[in-house]
């Protein structure tokens, strides 16, 4: 045998042999975040429009990127997965066929993997304001005049898997919250007037999720578990009115006022308040906030990383990540453009934190194909966290 691929794949059994069937580890739930770019841009070619059924017809011609999702999904094995930019697409044709198709069925010989519950619900991206929320001179109705980015609705979505059952009675969203009506939100200002961004018409109506907010219970083992889901906007594509950073910010901060029970919150349903005190949540998603490094927004990420609600002590890291860059806290990157935005943030109430991860193989792995470039899969890595509910 080439003495090269003995190495390689030497690494690559090192490197994965830390990765527990979550199946075999009784006493442990293993929770992930995987943005996933499952979304109709990926599959569009350059200067193409861009088509709302571009993942549907990218599931059923077997692209092989998405194989490589369920190949890295399969490797690692969560119990609950949040997947972020999967559009929202009929469920038929969208989540359930990647279960069926592909999660279902060994992606390069690896055991299938059995999801039996799944939760997608429409998300603000792509659906369509009368305003010019971008200030460039048209009101289009999508991309950014939209409540949230996005090129049709239902674009950039999300969904979530889980082994155990979800509480589907229970389930909270706040899609459809107000961004006036959280308490002292930030408002961009205009550099050129000094004016608010917003007048005063599209305030009222502007939601603050740009794609959504979940609380989905799901009960393991007797114990009920929240999973607070969702994917803030990035704080970049914007001008010095810093209007997107403005919203990352106040996304955030609305998972920091739903776990303390905030009384001004409501969801989608008219139900007023937050999360119920002394319950074990997690939080999980692409939060496009970074804590440290050239894209850190560290008064974003404290709102959490320091909050004393949430167990933020282990910090899931990767060999690949470490060995990729120079940073002293390069290990911690869950995303190739260097920065660490995807979060796995369990509760300080009754949750044991035990191990975790971030999927990022190392460039002499045979694995390393698997994250190699977008194309092989994703611009964001797998996290997850090993844990026990008390």
């Amino acid at each position: 045998m080439n003495s090269k691929f003995c190495i390689a794949a030497f690494a690559s059994a090192m490197l994965f042999s830390a990765i527990p069937n979550s199946a075999e580890a009784a006493n442990t739930l293993r929770v992930a975040t995987f943005n996933v770019s499952m979304d109709a841009t990926n599959y569009t070619e350059k200067d193409q429009q861009v088509d709302p059924n571009a993942l549907v017809n990218a599931l059923q011609n077997k692209h092989p990127q998405i194989k490589n999702i369920a190949e890295i999904i399969q490797r690692v094995r969560p119990d609950i997965l949040l997947l972020n930019e999967f559009d929202y697409i009929s469920k038929a044709q969208g989540i359930d066929y990647f279960k069926a198709n592909y999660l279902a069925i060994s992606q390069n010989k690896q055991p299938a993997i059995d999801y039996p519950y799944s939760y997608i619900a429409p998300v603000n991206t792509g659906l369509k304001t009368p305003f010019d929320l971008d200030h460039d001179g048209q009101a289009t109705g999508v991309k950014g005049d939209a409540f949230g980015f996005g090129f049709f609705e239902g674009h950039y979505g999300m969904a979530v898997l889980s082994r155990y059952p979800i509480d589907f009675d229970k389930i909270r969203t706040l899609q459809t919250f107000k961004y006036k009506d959280m308490p002292a939100a930030q408002m961009p200002i205009d550099p050129k007037t000094g004016e608010n961004w917003y007048n005063q018409e599209q305030w009222q109506v502007l939601r603050l999720s740009s794609k959504s907010f979940w609380d989905l219970p799901i009960t393991v083992k007797g114990k009920t578990l929240h999973v607070i889901a969702s994917h803030p906007t990035p704080p970049v594509f914007d001008g010095d009115e810093d209007r997107n950073g403005k919203r990352n910010h106040d996304e955030v901060r609305l998972i920091k006022d739903y776990i303390a029970n905030a009384d001004y919150l409501y969801d989608d349903n008219g139900v007023k308040g937050g999360l119920a005190p002394q319950s074990r949540f997690v939080v999980v998603g692409d939060l496009n906030a970074a804590p440290e490094g050239d894209k850190k927004r560290p008064n974003t990420t404290d709102q959490l990383l320091k909050n004393p609600l949430i167990n933020s002590q282990f910090v899931p890291s990767s060999k690949g990540a470490k060995t990729s860059y120079s940073e002293k806290y390069a290990a911690a990157y869950t995303a190739f453009w260097q920065a660490r935005v995807d979060y796995v943030l369990p509760s300080t109430y009754g949750i044991d934190v035990h191990d975790g991860g971030v999927f990022w193989p190392v460039k002499n792995s045979e694995l390393y194909r698997l994250i190699k470039d977008r194309n092989a899969s994703s611009d964001h890595r797998m996290v997850w966290l090993d844990i026990s509910l008390k």
